[in-house]
């Protein structure tokens, strides 16, 4: 397994750390390890969820319980796949999992997903279809639920996928659909894709860095292609997100 950077605190105090320790610590309903992961890899890796997690907790200034969001998560790791991915969130039964050999770097974009899946029941008044993104929801026009945090992620979907009159796709949303025309596929303009995307990219450029949590959004072909949003963007959308998950913080550590 390679090694990755990170410049986070020390996390585990050195020792090592299994995957029942990160259940008991953030409340993942499940953990299922590959059977072609072996006791080394399995080591590794456990250590590697452990400091990414414990790292985007940090960022996100948020408690244990909002990384397994309220226990309704489980973490795959080097169990199937899907070809070409390195990692994918399932919203049937929503699990996280990350492939045995190429899964790092994804886990903050796979988390966003988990959330925005999680978020959708909360965010609206109607009642969404079960395995809908509140982001592609938030496109329909859907009427939100009142609480103040509603309005900060739906500020941040206005500012990454509608024009400042909010009349028009963004010039990022056109972009990627553009691409995705040239393709001939559609997947790159999807709002749940351009949402996980957004906070991987935004996660990445935070001081704290880990690349097991996060990379790949900066110098990688798809950031050369224009499929991570313009700084300005991310700088407008991370305002909205921070403010999110702040306000969250406080409000589940009173």
């Amino acid at each position: 397994m390679r090694e990755y950077f990170r410049n986070g605190p020390e996390h585990r105090g050195g020792a090592d750390v299994s995957f029942a320790d990160i259940v008991q610590l953030f409340g993942f309903y499940s953990v299922r390890i590959g059977r072609w992961v072996t006791a080394a890899e399995q080591q590794r890796a456990a250590n590697l969820f452990f400091d990414a997690l414990c790292d985007l907790q940090q960022l996100l200034q948020v408690p244990n319980q909002v990384l397994s969001l309220r226990g309704t998560l489980a973490l795959h790791y080097g169990i199937g796949g899907r070809p070409g991915a390195a990692a994918h969130y399932l919203p049937n039964g929503r699990v996280l999992a990350l492939a045995k050999n190429a899964g790092g770097g994804s886990l903050a974009h796979e988390w966003f997903h988990a959330f925005d899946h999680y978020v959708c029941a909360k965010m609206f008044q109607d009642d969404p279809p079960p395995l809908r993104f509140a982001s592609r929801h938030w496109l329909h026009s859907e009427a939100l639920n009142g609480h103040p945090l509603n309005q900060c992620l739906s500020l941040a979907f206005k500012r990454l996928f509608l024009s400042a009159d909010g009349r028009q796709p963004s010039d990022f949303m056109q972009h990627c659909a553009a691409y995705d025309k040239r393709l001939g596929s559609q997947y790159f303009a999807m709002p749940e894709e351009m949402a996980a995307r957004c906070f991987e990219a935004i996660m990445q450029r935070q001081p704290l860095k880990n690349h097991f949590l996060v990379s790949g959004t900066q110098q990688s072909d798809m950031a050369k292609a224009g499929l991570y949003p313009p700084i300005a963007v991310q700088n407008q959308v991370a305002e909205c997100w921070f403010d999110y998950f702040q306000q969250l913080g406080l409000a589940l550590s009173a």
